[in-house]
């Protein structure tokens, strides 16, 4: 009879499509981990490790739904938020490659509507001053947060799904830039949902078609949508918070998107941050991008688009480090989500960390939960 640990890593590695002949190392960051979940700062984790070839080591530790009982699973579905923005990034660079696009034009070269936009020269409470800005924001600018744009318009109220593409970046063309294009770095949903928009008039393909048909179906992420179907939604990981005494968790809705999820009627895909996925998609995702844009054989990313998304693209008198829909930093790149997923092509390591939990905020020391499996991981299977 197969042992108890090498059994459940063959259940884990079914559910995120792992070959069985694939040579598996029966590793568990579980024990961990466990201790989070037990002292209530932490609900639940899928906490998964691959290199360029196979997953080397998948764990579900912990709760889907508390008050439910229902455990954390290896296939549980979560909303990636901000995680999205790399997919789309890289999704714009396809069309980059095939010369349909080029990172320095300008952004009213695809889109009209953004000609003559304004940038804020001076505002107080009393009065804003516009003038016109320096150069017009480029493709470069837009997915690198680089561009000025706000990190939504007004009228993205309450929710960030419920405009179709077009009309959302309609409103980003009407409102004043708040920096100078090029010069200072402003965490942007709208540059990334413009990059996007370009996407669509450039290829003659809805954006989320786009990213099935290019991107999601060539990877196998079946799992990866912006409208989970009922199936699926059972299989979404609560959100949890710090409860007001800061002690213990509570459940709580997340309140930036329109339910129920499966509407295609009310809901539009937000290409900055409105996707659904499991752990497993996701490292399909950052394998390909591990192994420089190819994946099983077949290269869907050019290596120049590789470089020029994995490499930083801000300037050195701004802080942070990001390239094109991903932080960048000596080890590699990323990208978080809002409810502290994580992502991370460690190309230092010859590695892939994918962090997936629904949080917003811990109890306790469980924000320290993603650090120790990220250094577990770099131990046990890093370079």
């Amino acid at each position: 009879m197969k042992s108890a640990p090498v059994l459940f890593w063959l259940v884990a590695a079914l559910a995120v499509g792992v070959p069985l002949n694939a040579a598996v190392v029966p590793a568990s960051s579980a024990p961990v981990l466990q201790p989070f979940v037990e002292k209530h700062q932490l609900a639940g984790a899928v906490a998964l490790v691959a290199d360029k070839d196979r997953v080397l080591s998948v764990d579900a530790v912990g709760f889907a739904d508390i008050g439910a009982k229902r455990p954390m699973k290896a296939d549980t579905m979560f909303w990636i938020a901000s995680q999205s923005k790399g997919m789309t990034a890289v999704a714009v660079m396809m069309l980059v490659d095939e010369g349909k696009i080029r990172l320095d034009d300008a952004v009213e070269k695809y889109l009209p509507e953004f000609r003559g936009q304004q940038v804020v020269a001076e505002k107080n409470k009393d009065h804003t001053v516009l003038r016109a800005p320096g150069h017009s924001i480029t493709i470069r600018e837009v997915l690198s947060h680089m561009s000025g744009l706000p990190f939504q318009s007004a009228i993205e109220v309450p929710t960030l799904d419920g405009l179709p593409l077009a009309a959302a970046v309609r409103s980003y063309a009407m409102t004043p830039l708040q920096t100078e294009p090029g010069t200072h770095y402003q965490y942007s949903n709208a540059g990334i949902n413009t990059a996007a928009r370009v996407l669509e008039v450039v290829s003659g393909m809805k954006y989320e078609e786009f990213m099935q048909r290019r991107l999601f179906d060539p990877l196998g992420m079946k799992d990866t949508t912006f409208w989970p179907s009922p199936q699926q939604a059972r299989r979404i990981a609560k959100s949890y918070r710090p409860d007001k005494a800061k002690t213990d968790l509570e459940a709580f809705p997340i309140s930036q998107l329109i339910y129920p999820l499966s509407d295609r009627v009310h809901r539009f895909p937000m290409p900055a941050g409105g996707l659904f996925s499991t752990a497993g998609d996701t490292a399909r995702f950052c394998q390909m991008l591990l192994n420089r844009g190819v994946v099983d054989g077949r290269r869907l990313l050019s290596e120049a688009s590789f470089q020029e998304l994995s490499r930083r693209q801000t300037p050195t008198s701004v802080k942070e480090s990001y390239g094109l829909g991903f932080s960048v930093n000596g080890d590699g790149f990323g990208h978080g989500g809002a409810q502290s997923t994580n992502m991370e092509i460690r190309t230092a390591n010859g590695i892939v960390v994918i962090w997936m939990v629904q949080h917003a905020g811990f109890p306790g020391e469980g924000g320290k939960a993603q650090g120790v499996f990220r250094d577990w991981a770099v131990k046990q299977f890093g370079k």
